[in-house]
């Protein structure tokens, strides 16, 4: 069931609803505020607010492209560590 959570990021409060559990709630809540906070620290405050959430967003999808493609390696070396044990196991029955 959808619920509205206030998230306060930058002096500046955000209302969006959400059926995510409270634990991803928070982590996703924390991530965000900690990328805005980390880019306006490091820009001294001089970018306003959106572009600030533009750089925040553009550096989470960053990370999230990073990790697919770290993922789909692991997959596939998962997968062919499975083959050559099926294949192996397969041979000796």
């Amino acid at each position: 069931m959808e619920r509205l959570v206030t998230f306060k990021v930058l002096d500046q409060e955000f209302p969006l609803y959400t059926d995510a559990p409270e634990k991803d709630v928070q982590e996703i809540l924390f991530l965000v505020k900690t990328q805005l906070e980390s880019i306006g620290q490091a820009s001294q405050h001089i970018l306003p607010a959106n572009k600030l959430a533009i750089l925040a967003s553009l550096n989470i999808a960053s990370n999230l492209v990073k990790i697919k493609k770290e993922y789909e390696e692991y997959k596939q070396e998962v997968e062919g560590k499975i083959s050559l044990l099926s294949e192996k196991i397969e041979r000796n029955f």
